[in-house]
């Protein structure tokens, strides 16, 4: 990696802002000044320090966030604040982005990485991974919802979903777990048994579990043990 690419990372500036960092003698790569933004450093093995402190350097990123309602699962958005613009700078520099979305109203987990091999393995539908949500909905939920969901519910477009196992708390609040992530899939499923989504929250993904003492857009990075349940080991 670039030394002006890692000094970025890290929390220096772009980088251009970290050549005049670089030429002031301030960086000590292995023990000798080096002031060539271009150097290659090995992040792993290289020992870097700038103003007498090291550098640590991290690859990748793992947060959990709980995502509150009005809110856009992305990158990026001309209209409406994002994901990424609930977390603190130092935790952007490496680019992380949601792993999967959840639709603006919709609260509940969300991890929020840049480790692309685990965000593609999150979502691919080979992965079979299951996605259960809290829900409450105008309407009675009863034993031939949950036959239907079992059967596979046929949405508006004439897709038909995967079983899902639906739970029912009380006539009026749900829990729903899909392996799919189909646009506004858990509404329109029960949109196509005749009821309505008034609330609607992610409470786990696969085997990792919302951590419930989050509040509504706070975020931690994942626990060791968290990420190798993600990642399953």
């Amino acid at each position: 990696m670039r030394l002006d690419k890692l000094l970025s990372h890290t929390g220096f500036g772009s980088r251009r802002e970290v050549k005049p960092l670089l030429k002031s003698g301030a960086v000590v790569v292995n023990g000798t000044i080096q002031k060539d933004s271009k150097t290659q450093v090995n992040p792993e093995k290289d020992q870097i320090i700038v103003h007498g402190t090291p550098v640590v350097y991290q690859e990748f990123v793992y947060f959990m966030l709980h995502k509150p309602q009005n809110v856009v699962s992305a990158t990026e958005d001309n209209l409406s604040e994002t994901v990424i613009d609930l977390l603190a700078q130092e935790d952007t520099l490496t680019d992380p982005f949601p792993v999967g979305r959840l639709d603006k109203d919709t609260e509940g987990l969300l991890i929020i990485t840049n480790d692309g091999t685990l965000a593609h393995n999150l979502l691919s539908p080979k992965k079979h991974i299951d996605k259960t949500y809290y829900a409450k909905i105008d309407g009675d939920v009863t034993a031939d919802d949950v036959e239907a969901f079992t059967a596979g519910i046929e949405l508006d477009d004439g897709y038909t979903c995967k079983a899902a196992r639906l739970e029912i708390i009380t006539p009026n609040e749900i829990k729903v777990t899909i392996q799919e992530g189909k646009f506004h899939q858990v509404k329109r499923m029960f949109a196509a048994r005749g009821k309505t989504v008034s609330y609607l929250k992610r409470i786990s993904m696969g085997n990792l579990q919302l951590d419930e003492s989050l509040e509504l857009g706070e975020y931690r990075p994942l626990t060791e043990t968290e990420l190798a349940i993600l990642q399953n080991k």
